[in-house]
């Protein structure tokens, strides 16, 4: 009995054990899918983390890409309204500049031709004059009158007045003469009425220019011309001799006191240039990069729009050319302006 009784306690105890096992083995099985299930939540959440990262990544790429062009928009906004109002004020200083100068033409005409005339009629006064004064010795018996002429010609100081008539008139004539050619250049520059592409002749540009800013430059500089020998060049010549203006006025306004500027031309293959160098103060390094920017500039509030380089910058491009800079602080400052010659079409 009692072997009987021990053979059966181990099988229980055996059957308790393979019970346990196999609870054992459930729950560690349960875990394992349990592990499983968070290991597959874990892996899921992980790859939507990532293609929530790869979203907002794409979304930030995207904004920062509109953003550049908004930026860029802006900018190409700014420049254009600049060049708008800068053509808009060009267009007005031109018609101002023809009006005055046709208003200008006609009175200098006029006083022109009376002051040749009026030449005319003193030489002829002064000759009939000189055959009284032949004839004085013959006419002027009596002593009271030769008295009285010998009286008024010394109180008239008539014979420094008999020499410097003449100087006098011929001073008046080259005056207008001046004018009339200022009024020229004038509406040679403003040609407002000029919007197609012609022949022009860079030098007389050049000299037109001088001639109508001269009154802002002559104080400043002395001009020094080394022009070269040039095709004509095709080009609207309005906006061309704008570039000019501005670049000379630029070079004028970088001298102190007195310098030097010095206009060069000359031409390599197709292409033709213009370079305008002064002895200022020169260009710094940091300010070079910008000096083509709308509305940036050096001067004093109020002295400058900061569009004259800019919009030189953007008539020179479309004409198919670029500008070129040499400078460094207290070296001056040499701007090239590069065309093409070009031809008209037939």
């Amino acid at each position: 009995m009692s072997n009987d009784g021990s053979e059966f306690s181990v099988f229980q105890m055996a059957v308790m054990l393979d019970n346990e096992v196999q609870k054992r083995t459930r729950e560690l099985e349960a875990s394992l899918r349990e592990n499983e299930r968070i290991n597959r939540a874990l892996n899921d959440s992980q790859s939507q983390m990532a293609e929530e990262i790869r979203e907002r990544k794409q979304i930030q790429e995207t904004l920062e890409q509109q953003y550049a062009g908004q930026q860029t928009l802006i900018q190409q906004l700014g420049e254009a309204q600049s060049r708008l109002l800068q053509s808009e004020k060009l267009a007005s200083i031109g018609q101002l500049a023809a009006g005055v100068a046709h208003e200008i033409n006609n009175p200098i005409g006029f006083v022109n031709s009376n002051l040749s005339t009026l030449r005319t009629y003193v030489d002829n006064l002064l000759k009939l004059i000189s055959a009284y004064e032949n004839a004085s010795p013959l006419i002027a018996t009596d002593q009271e009158i030769q008295h009285q002429i010998t009286v008024l010609r010394r109180t008239t100081d008539f014979d420094y007045m008999k020499e410097d008539i003449g100087s006098l008139i011929a001073e008046s004539i080259d005056g207008t003469s001046r004018v009339s050619q200022i009024v020229q250049d004038l509406k040679y520059f403003s040609r407002v009425t000029e919007s197609e592409w012609q022949t022009v002749d860079i030098h007389a540009g050049l000299d037109s220019t001088l001639n109508v800013i001269w009154n802002e430059i002559k104080y400043k500089s002395e001009i020094i011309k080394k022009y070269g020998k040039l095709p004509l060049v095709v080009c609207k010549s309005s906006q061309l001799n704008r570039v000019f203006m501005s670049l000379l006025l630029n070079a004028a306004q970088a001298i102190t006191e007195r310098g030097i500027i010095t206009i060069r031309t000359g031409h390599m293959d197709d292409m033709v240039w213009i370079s305008i160098s002064d002895n200022g103060r020169g260009i710094a390094p940091d300010i070079m990069p910008h000096i083509f920017d709308p509305f940036f500039t050096t001067k004093l509030v109020g002295t400058g729009t900061g569009l004259g380089l800019s919009v030189s910058y953007g008539i020179i491009s479309k004409m198919g050319g670029h500008i070129e800079v040499d400078s460094g602080p207290g070296q001056g400052a040499t701007f090239t302006v590069w065309i093409p010659a070009g031809k008209l079409s037939s």
